[in-house]
């Protein structure tokens, strides 16, 4: 590895990563996160993730994926379904 390059996180570390923050900032068990796929729904399909948790949840990406997420990159979209936020997640972690 080169000196000074930066690597960008694989996809099954940031999908780990985002599965951890899931778990940890919505109270969720583990083995429920585990069994989410691209196609499950988040926000408007689980009531933890409400307004307020998409705050913590945006904050807690941030600092575990390190990561800068402005407030114009989020939508409907990204929060919609896993495979949309990790989508997200892998591009933010690979342009950083």
């Amino acid at each position: 590895m080169t000196e000074g390059h930066h690597l960008a996180p694989s996809r099954s570390a940031i999908d780990a990563q985002l599965r951890a923050i899931l778990g940890d900032v919505l109270g969720l068990d583990a083995e429920r996160v585990a069994g989410f796929d691209s196609d499950t729904g988040l926000f408007g399909h689980l009531p933890e993730l409400d307004s307020m948790a998409v705050a913590g949840l945006l904050t807690e990406m941030e600092d575990r994926l390190d990561i800068v997420i402005d407030d114009d990159d989020v939508d409907g979209e990204m929060l919609e379904t896993y495979g949309g936020l990790l989508a997200f997640a892998e591009g933010k972690a690979a342009a950083a």
